[in-house]
């Protein structure tokens, strides 16, 4: 993909792999321009979003992003904090992620998941409004949902490697799956 074609796809929506009663709904914190551009959630080839799913338990093999309708076979799901696509998450402002968790909340109240695992804490606190949150279960739910903050899967997240991510989806995979 041509440096041109990935910044036509600046401010581009991409659109959930959603449905009702999911197991766990993944919510990145905005689309990057190579998944606005392919209109596949964490399609930039760093990313270790897909990786990390098959490494902790949540898919049988290592899906493509191209794949990722088959994720609600396994009763999971993918949105976003903020719905715009822009080449970095700095770019996004303190309003455009409080408004992205008022949407997230009420797009959570309609689906019903049991879980929503945020993959980014900072994102989670400032859309939140929980500045002390950590990676883990958090203590705020939405309706019946309960909420777990995930560390961003962006290659640029240096500090989790794949196998600490890994073990960190794992929890809440286990934990996910231990309510039947």
């Amino acid at each position: 993909m041509t440096p041109a074609e990935l910044e036509a796809a600046r401010d581009r929506l991409v659109p959930d792999v959603v449905a009702a009663g999911l197991r766990v709904l993944f919510c990145g914190i905005n689309p990057g321009l190579m998944t606005a551009a392919t209109g596949h959630h964490f399609a930039r080839p760093g990313n270790r979003f897909w990786p990390v799913l098959h490494a902790s338990g949540f898919t049988p093999r290592l899906l493509k992003p191209s794949e990722q309708h088959e994720l609600l076979s396994y009763g999971l799901g993918i949105t976003n904090v903020v719905a715009r696509a822009s080449a970095r998450a700095d770019e996004l402002t303190d309003e455009e992620y409080r408004e992205g968790g008022r949407i997230l909340q009420e797009k959570v109240t309609r689906l019903r998941p049991r879980w929503l695992a945020v993959a980014g804490v900072t994102a989670y606190r400032v859309a939140f409004g929980d500045k002390r949150a950590a990676i883990g279960p958090q203590e705020r739910t939405i309706g019946n949902t309960r909420i777990w903050a995930l560390p961003n899967p962006s290659g640029l997240n240096a500090h989790w490697t794949l196998a600490t991510m890994a073990e960190e989806f794992a929890r809440l995979r286990a934990a996910a799956y231990a309510d039947g």
